[in-house]
């Protein structure tokens, strides 16, 4: 019983609501490169299988198509695309953006190298790559900039989070060239 004029609370506690947890496995070598088809610039779809017993595979993922950085570390690559190719590896460069967004970035950049649309997030997330950042006291998520060294058999050789653009393309083709050696 209570005392007069007194009032009961009964508080019902449910769990906190958690926001979905993103996979944040993280690759390492050694790891069979995930499988993935994804649709190119020209709408062409781009199956990583293709390439299984046929040529290493470099995979670089980046956030925006036309951000400073992120048109560095495309053209970068697409201006050593000839040497990659004489080591027997294709690139492949992945973000979220549309194929058409491609198209035109590709274009206006004079970008060799296949730019391949995830547009829903599923290769980024199978990769790693889609990973929370801090932006003005919030957690967001996004792509961190990343690349994959997958050789001839679809095993990952390499797999560098979190890079630094600057010279980036060229240790990359240093390491695929130690593959071959």
């Amino acid at each position: 019983s209570t005392a007069a004029g007194a009032s009961v609370r009964i508080v019902l506690s449910k769990p906190p609501r958690r926001a979905p947890q993103e996979n944040n496995m993280l690759l390492k070598v050694g790891d069979k490169a995930p499988a993935f088809s994804l649709p190119d610039a020209d709408m062409e779809t781009v199956d990583l299988a293709t390439y299984h017993g046929k040529s290493h595979v470099v995979i670089f993922f980046y956030a925006k198509d036309g951000t400073p950085c992120c048109t560095k570390e495309a053209t970068d690559f697409s201006d050593h695309e000839e040497d990659f190719h004489k080591e027997a590896c294709v690139l492949f460069g992945i973000s979220r953006d549309e194929c058409l967004k491609h198209a035109e970035f590709r274009d206006k950049e004079g970008i060799g190298t296949e730019l391949l649309s995830d547009i829903d997030g599923a290769v980024c997330k199978q990769y790693g790559v889609w990973q929370p950042k801090e932006v003005d006291g919030h957690r967001k998520y996004g792509i961190a900039r990343s690349t994959f060294i997958i050789d001839k058999s679809g095993v990952i050789r390499h797999a560098l989070y979190n890079v630094n653009y600057k010279g980036h393309a060229l240790d990359v083709l240093r390491l695929v060239k130690e593959l071959n050696s």
